[in-house]
């Protein structure tokens, strides 16, 4: 009887350690980012701009190989588009509340959806814990270049949302000291500030954010790689 209940104990304690040992979310792939506001500028141009403007965001991921809580997402497309009260990344003011729409990719099961949104939320923090919306549409996500520091990167999400990015170059510059002073919205692993050739959200003035936007040629993006495994 002792015997079978110390198998019994040694079996149970194997099994939790197994289960710690298994992540409940292990992802990686691509993330891309676009803001209302500059992330890489001279200090004048992010003085002016902060808690004026840089309080809404689209931003997305293309999962190359993951899983949340054992539901595969492979090769699936999450996106989002928030609105806060102020400057998002700034220190010295206050951007909560925050509002948020969820962009599933179409191809996506129920419990894939329900996969993603979660997977999203804990790559983000609480910066999607006010979600007013939710959709289901077809997402697009191309990636050219050899290196992250010259990707170009093409999003849409349906007819909603869009943002093209390049790398920035000389001529982008103004001040001649500039410098990325925020950090990207998401967990990532490298991440490059980028110029947008478009960014936009065309949500509906009247419901969810209340709000919709047309920001290009800027350098408000963010290209960055992510692996996640915890």
């Amino acid at each position: 009887m002792t015997r079978l209940m110390n198998l019994g104990l040694f079996l149970a304690g194997a099994a939790a350690m197994g289960w710690a040992a298994s992540p409940s979310i292990e992802a990686n792939g691509i993330y891309v980012e676009a803001r209302s506001a500059d992330v890489n500028a001279g200090s004048c141009f992010i003085n002016s701009e902060v808690q004026l403007v840089g309080n809404l965001a689209v931003f997305g991921w293309q999962i190359e190989r993951g899983q949340l809580e054992g539901v595969r997402l492979d090769g699936l497309k999450v996106a989002a588009a928030v609105k806060a009260r102020s400057t998002l990344g700034d220190l010295t003011g206050e951007p909560y509340p925050v509002y948020s729409v969820l962009i599933y990719d179409e191809r996506a099961t129920l419990e894939q959806r329900l996969a993603l949104k979660r997977f999203a939320q804990r790559m983000t923090g609480d910066l999607l814990e006010r979600v007013v919306g939710e959709y289901v549409m077809p997402i697009e996500f191309k990636v050219e270049g050899d290196s992250i520091h010259d990707t170009r990167v093409s999003f849409t999400a349906g007819t909603l949302a869009a943002i093209r990015t390049r790398a920035i170059e000389e001529g982008d510059k103004v001040c001649g000291h500039e410098e990325t002073f925020y950090a990207p919205l998401a967990k990532t692993d490298h991440a490059m500030a980028a110029f947008t050739l478009e960014n936009r959200f065309n949500g509906d003035s009247r419901e969810n954010l209340k709000a919709r936007w047309s920001l290009p040629y800027k350098r408000n993006a963010f290209v960055a790689t992510f692996h996640v495994s915890e």
